[in-house]
């Protein structure tokens, strides 16, 4: 076992935000089924009161909080009860997000996703890093921030989650070189098209059959991390690992190539874009 998945070990000890649903909940029961201590956040409490009980516990190896991940005061309280209750965070799981919608000079559209995606990210490392760093003198250590292909295509239609979502993985990018010499490993998780709640998911509709279900990424993400990866970027039922690939290249030939921005949704180059994605060879 690399030392990436060796994090999750009996007796080590979960953060993880956006803990009480979808992709958040399903790392919270990967890590349960491999003997790990919680901590679930999220600001939801009816949901994080039947996230503990999914788990299967209602011992003190399961801890629930209710933060806005927004608040750096909520993550200085949050701190002073993972201490207390836990001693030391071996995983620190900075998932939680929101979605939204909006356009230009609508300032609370950019405000709260940017608050919430990106400074929530930014409170969690600042709070807890050296609280990891710590664990990571007698034990395996892990940050894994989620980000989305949003954050790497940048589809048009939703400027500021997908500016929140670069931005996140710039920072886990630089956290990562950052901590290359210690023992503390990094990861951005990028799910695919998942069935969650933020994705209109919900217990009275039936999963798409293109969709993953939560614990699908979960499952992927434990995978990638025993290859010692950082990124984690996930295929689904109808999009495979090379497509994300081929068209994140033609992206980024949109700089190289000295083109238009969002040129595969162009229509003029949107022809173009289709075929040379089909033919380029990973």
């Amino acid at each position: 076992m690399s030392a990436a998945a060796a994090v999750f070990a009996p007796g080590a000890t979960a953060l993880i935000t956006g803990g009480a649903s979808g992709v958040g909940l399903a790392i919270a029961k990967l890590c349960r089924s491999k003997g790990m201590k919680l901590l679930l956040v999220d600001r939801n409490a009816e949901a994080l009161e039947k996230a503990k009980a999914e788990v299967g516990s209602s011992s003190s190896d399961v801890a629930t909080s209710v933060l806005d991940v927004s608040k750096p005061d909520d993550w200085t309280s949050l701190k002073d009860q993972a201490t207390k209750a836990f001693g030391s965070i071996e995983l620190l799981v900075l998932n939680a997000g929101i979605g939204g919608r909006g356009t230009w000079g609508d300032a609370d559209y950019f405000r709260n996703i940017l608050e919430t995606n990106l400074f929530g990210v930014i409170h969690g490392i600042n709070t807890f890093l050296p609280v990891v760093q710590e664990a990571a003198k007698s034990r395996p250590t892990s940050v894994v921030i989620t980000g989305s292909k949003q954050g790497i295509t940048n589809p048009p239609g939703n400027p500021a989650y997908n500016a929140s979502k670069s931005a996140v993985k710039t920072l886990a990018e630089h956290l990562s070189w950052d901590l290359r010499d210690t023992k503390t490993s990094v990861h951005l998780l990028v799910p695919g098209w998942t069935y969650t709640g933020m994705t209109g998911g919900g217990l009275t509709k039936e999963k798409p059959a293109g969709a993953w279900a939560p614990e699908q990424v979960a499952d992927y993400l434990y995978k990638k991390m025993e290859q010692d990866k950082f990124y984690v970027i996930c295929p689904d039922n109808e999009t495979a690992e090379e497509t994300d690939k081929k068209r994140m290249l033609w992206s980024v030939g949109d700089i190289i190539k000295e083109r238009p921005p969002l040129t595969r949704w162009r229509p003029e180059w949107k022809e173009e874009a289709t075929e040379t994605i089909a033919k380029t060879q990973i």
